[in-house]
């Protein structure tokens, strides 16, 4: 299996991790139960699925009132996003 296709399939996995994640998080709250730490909300996203858990945020409406929320996801998700467009353009990078 190719790198590019492994970095595919892991970005694809942790976005829907995340998604699913706002999801479960948001079922919790709704029903009074034991929660997900706000940290493991943001290291899913910091770990490449911060699209997941930015669409997961306003379809479930889940933690939209929290500037750090509202802020940090998008902010996380705009520097992977340079990142990865200075990867691409990037002439050091050698993928096997």
């Amino acid at each position: 299996m190719d790198v590019i296709r492994v970095i595919i399939i892991y970005l694809v996995a942790l976005n829907l991790l995340g998604l699913g994640l706002m999801g479960l998080d948001k079922w919790k709250a709704m029903y009074h139960r034991w929660r997900i730490p706000e940290v493991h909300l943001f290291l899913v996203a910091f770990l490449g699925g911060s699209l997941g858990s930015l669409v997961g945020m306003y379809l479930f409406r889940h933690k939209t009132k929290r500037w750090y929320f509202r802020y940090g996801f998008p902010l996380i998700l705009g520097a992977q996003l340079v990142f990865g467009a200075w990867l691409i353009g990037s002439d050091k990078v050698v993928i096997m």
